[in-house]
């Protein structure tokens, strides 16, 4: 799935993206680091991977998306 990043924390390596329905949802350092990203900028298109619905969707996964 592909989201928009929209906030990042660098001391936490947390933050949250947007859905592309504009739906904002969180990450943890988890799914930061699973990734294998050292740095994020709000405004980059990432690929995320979810488990769960609705109110217990979850990030797992943060990377960038490349084309």
């Amino acid at each position: 799935m592909q989201a928009t990043a929209y906030t990042y924390d660098f001391e936490t390596r947390s933050g949250s993206v947007l859905l592309d329905d504009g739906t904002p949802v969180d990450f943890g350092a988890e799914a930061f680091d699973a990734g294998g990203l050292r740095l994020l900028r709000v405004g980059q298109r990432v690929r995320i991977e979810t488990e769960g619905e609705g109110t217990s969707l979850r990030i797992t996964l943060v990377t960038l998306q490349t084309f």
